[in-house]
């Protein structure tokens, strides 16, 4: 039988004395390294997006520098671009414009020169109509005055025709007493008969006469008193001369706006255009957020001696760092996605993997159509609720970067 020697004898008690503690520590660091793995997983995938903004020309004109290039790096108010607002058709235009100063300011020579024969006419107007007035109320005075003599004459006709007409009728009366006497004719009462018919008849007569006369009389005053009354409209001379006035306001005013102009073309200079922030020029055209890469002269930036318009992109500066995250949340996950939730961000380089914690910004309000970077198959488009979640400090990322999130 063999004899253990005690050193082995020692060496298996304390092996199976420490047995269970290295399973116990090989299975403390399989559970960390399991752990390690699923904090590593992430339920959605987002990409970094920073701000795109474009330098627009603030006026019209050409472009006389573009001192950067593309993906060159620019600081806050670094000029990006010079426009020469002075244009090859200004010459004309200045022209032009002093031409129609030079006609505007005749006008209102012309203007001017109405306006002292204008009032002088109309106030001369103005005192005829009164002149004319007076004339009138003179000629209704008159009939009036005509109308009382017509009516005194025939009154004073049937006064004296009323004593005659008694005479004859004191005649008559003698005379057929005389008849009756046979100390006259028949003729002679015949005679002195028609004498007295022939006045009354005539006195009927002066007797209507009278009545039309004095009916004349009363409408004359009448006529003449609502003359009388009658105002004259006096055409207003201030009313005219506001015409003119007005009109040489018009060219007044139309003249100062060509002033303007003149001075404008006169006074224009080279307009710098600065950077916006801290940024990268990036292609003109492209999705906001992403660098889309276009190889020189396709469109880029606008070049040197290019025309441009006013409010017309001249080129694009994206911020240099990335300032959130986009991602698209599944439907089965929009209950689960709320502003200020906090959420675990997961970029993973071929070095390390970095996993910091961040929060949601907003949420969009409506499905939106994923980028399709984002399809799990490229050819099946994918829709989700946009949601931004900000970019901790110390998560360095580069636009256009995917990034892992998971909520906590």
């Amino acid at each position: 039988m063999t004899r253990i020697s005690s050193k082995s004898y020692w060496f298996r008690r304390l092996c199976l004395r420490f047995l269970p503690v290295l399973v116990w520590l090989g299975t403390v660091a399989c559970v960390v390294s399991l752990f390690q793995r699923r904090a590593e997983r992430f339920e959605i995938l987002g990409f970094a997006q920073g701000q795109v903004r474009h330098v627009k020309a603030t006026c019209t004109g050409r472009l006389k520098s573009v001192p950067v290039q593309l993906f060159e790096k620019v600081s806050l108010d670094d000029t990006v671009a010079v426009i020469d607002t002075v244009l090859d058709n200004e010459p004309l235009l200045q022209g032009q414009i002093k031409a129609q100063l030079a006609t505007a300011r005749a006008e209102i020579e012309h203007l001017m020169a109405q306006l002292v024969p204008t009032q002088e006419s109309m106030l001369a107007e103005a005192a005829n109509l009164e002149t004319d007035k007076v004339e009138a109320q003179r000629r209704y005075a008159v009939d009036v005055e005509n109308a009382g003599v017509r009516i005194l004459e025939t009154k004073t006709l049937l006064a004296s025709d009323r004593i005659t007409l008694e005479d004859l009728a004191v005649e008559v009366q003698i005379v057929q007493e005389l008849l009756a006497e046979e100390a006259v004719a028949p003729y002679e009462l015949q005679k002195a008969q028609v004498a007295y018919n022939t006045l009354a008849k005539k006195i009927e007569e002066n007797e209507r006469l009278l009545e039309q006369n004095e009916r004349d009389l009363k409408q004359a005053q009448e006529r003449c008193d609502e003359f009388a009354l009658r105002q004259i409209q006096h055409p207003s001379v201030d009313s005219a001369l506001e015409v003119i006035r007005k009109e040489i306001a018009v060219r007044e005013r139309l003249m100062d706006d060509l002033w303007v102009q003149l001075d404008a073309l006169e006074l224009r200079q080279a307009v710098e255009l600065k950077a916006p922030f801290d940024g990268v020029v990036v292609p003109l055209y492209g999705r906001a957020g992403e660098v889309v890469l276009r190889r020189s002269g396709e469109s880029i930036l606008r070049r040197l001696g290019e025309v441009v318009l006013a409010g017309e992109p001249i080129l694009a500066i994206a911020e240099a760092r990335p300032s959130e995250i986009i991602a698209y949340a599944t439907e089965e996950q929009i209950d689960q996605v709320q502003e200020g939730m906090e959420v675990t961000l997961i970029n993973k380089t071929a070095n390390k993997v970095t996993i910091v914690k961040s929060h949601v910004v907003y949420v969009g309000p409506t499905m939106e159509r994923k980028p399709e970077r984002l399809w799990l198959n490229p050819v099946i488009p994918e829709w989700g609720l946009p949601i931004s979640i900000k970019i901790p400090p110390d998560l360095k990322l580069v636009s256009g970067e995917l990034v892992g999130i998971r909520r906590l």
